[in-house]
């Protein structure tokens, strides 16, 4: 055997590993009468995620960055809303945010899963570096605004990446608009340890109470989330994918997992791989980093208002077809 097929046998103390499936680490799960609440639901791990919880009986809030892709959806779950967040644009993520909550409905799961990866160019976003202000301003935006619809006991889960160690300096607060030395890779890094942060600072504010917070690994996946690559470093890719990659159904295993598992209820401030408790990187499990991005976002938010929007040829990179 293999060492590629040993790695992807291998199973954790789960019981769950590498190869373990969305539908199968949810077997036996109902979520009848509960309401999850995913971002990036039209395509790859969102749609997957959304599909296995629908299946378990969860209703969807179905999040996507139109109305149009939110409503085509939500029509082939069947038990679910359509609400349209565009993450690089607070003032969506905020408008998202009053749409949720009047619907009335508790949130039992919320599953911060959309975003965007290795942009070639600098973009930026009211002078912030475009992935951070997506990956993490627009989640922070649309989480916080949430935390009075959650359930007492409810789940929220980052999608999070061993990316996240290339942000190998931290966060890197005096840089966050990429404007010195401006690295794709770097940049992506540090939105996802920003993913992974606000996943323990927020776990940290809700000691005491039975909600959790934890952040995600789902794996190397061939998703719409690579459209930014060039030809070189889609080859190298796809030779990574050859070796690694998971398909879809894996990739939402772990997401699916630590959204829904019983043996988790009290599990906070961990992150995942392979439906396992991983150790990330040392900046990752950095509490004082945690704790002065969160302060370092509600700084922004105040100062952007509502007119967080993104330049049209900014917008562009949303307008991208998988």
């Amino acid at each position: 055997m293999s060492v590629f097929a040993r790695i992807k046998g291998k199973r954790g103390a789960s019981g769950f590993g590498y190869a373990s499936t969305a539908e199968e680490v949810t077997a036996g799960v109902s979520l009848s009468g509960k309401t999850a609440l995913i971002t990036g639901v039209n395509s790859g791990l969102g749609q997957e995620t959304a599909r296995v919880l629908s299946k378990r009986g969860a209703h969807i809030i179905a999040v996507a960055r139109s109305q149009e892709k939110a409503q085509a959806a939500a029509d082939q779950l069947g038990n679910a809303t359509p609400v349209a967040c565009e993450l690089s644009n607070i003032e969506s993520a905020r408008t998202c945010a009053n749409e949720v909550c009047k619907l009335g409905r508790n949130i039992d799961m919320l599953i911060c899963n959309a975003g965007i990866m290795a942009l070639p160019k600098l973009k930026q976003v009211q002078g912030y570096e475009l992935q951070f202000f997506t990956n993490h301003i627009g989640h922070f935006t649309l989480v916080t605004k949430l935390l009075d619809t959650l359930t007492e006991n409810a789940r929220v889960v980052m999608l999070s990446s061993e990316g996240h160690r290339l942000a190998y300096r931290g966060m890197e607060f005096d840089n966050l608009s990429g404007a010195e030395s401006y690295s794709r890779w770097r940049s992506y890094g540090r939105s996802k340890l920003a993913n992974a942060l606000f996943a323990l600072e927020l776990a940290h504010r809700f000691e005491g109470s039975q909600r959790t917070a934890n952040s995600v690994h789902p794996g190397v996946i061939r998703t719409n989330l690579g459209r930014h690559l060039n030809l070189v470093m889609t080859a190298a890719y796809a030779a990574t994918d050859m070796l690694y990659a998971k398909t879809v159904q894996q990739g939402a295993a772990t997401t699916c997992y630590v959204a829904t598992h019983p043996d988790l209820a009290s599990v906070s401030g961990k992150y995942f791989a392979d439906c396992n408790v991983a150790k990330p990187s040392r900046n990752a499990r950095d509490k004082a980093m945690a704790g002065r991005l969160w302060q370092v976002s509600e700084e922004i938010l105040a100062e952007r208002g509502s007119t967080g929007r993104a330049q049209p040829n900014e917008h562009s990179v949303f307008s991208m077809k998988p």
